[in-house]
């Protein structure tokens, strides 16, 4: 039997999007706060390495091409080989489109329908598989989300499902 290996180094980028946003009351607008990811693992008490660095704090539909060009160069830099990216729903697929051809990297994308500091939110259990994800994938661009993988040509957002789904 193989032995499994001692886990890697994992570099996070937060980006913003719904995991972080808040929302004060049913009459104001919401705003992407503080990454919520460093909060999620330290209250898992997760035991792998890991470094956070937030390069965004945006809403993913205010995301441009110059924003998506600064992900790749963080991703392209980063000294891991293995990197996870908190993101907005909503352009995430292209997003993870823009990462394709890094080499020698396993690469994923989550997020979350709800904020991560609603009760209730999916931010934890998609985080928690990320995670996992991104410490056994081969190389490559991949979305965690929904308890499935997917890969940046097939997958779509479902609004009206509130899930990401294989196309």
């Amino acid at each position: 039997m193989n032995p499994i290996p001692e886990p890697e180094f994992v570099q996070i980028f937060t980006t913003g999007g719904t995991i972080d946003k808040i929302y004060y009351d049913a009459k104001d607008d919401y705003t992407v706060g503080e990454p919520q990811i460093g909060r999620l693992l330290e209250e898992a008490r997760v035991n792998f390495p890991y470094a956070i660095e937030a390069l965004l704090q945006k809403d993913s539909l205010e995301m441009t091409d110059a924003d998506r060009a600064r992900i790749r160069a963080a991703v392209a830099a980063a000294p891991a080989r293995r990197v996870l990216i908190t993101h907005g729903t909503d352009t995430m697929v292209e997003t993870a489109r823009a990462l394709e051809g890094i080499p020698d990297k396993t690469i994923v994308l989550v997020g979350a329908m709800q904020p991560a500091r609603f009760l209730g939110s999916d931010a934890e259990f998609n985080i928690g598989y990320a995670v996992a994800a991104v410490q056994l994938l081969q190389p490559g661009v991949y979305i965690a989300m929904n308890g499935q993988v997917f890969r940046p040509g097939h997958v779509r957002k479902n609004v009206a499902e509130r899930r990401f789904e294989a196309v």
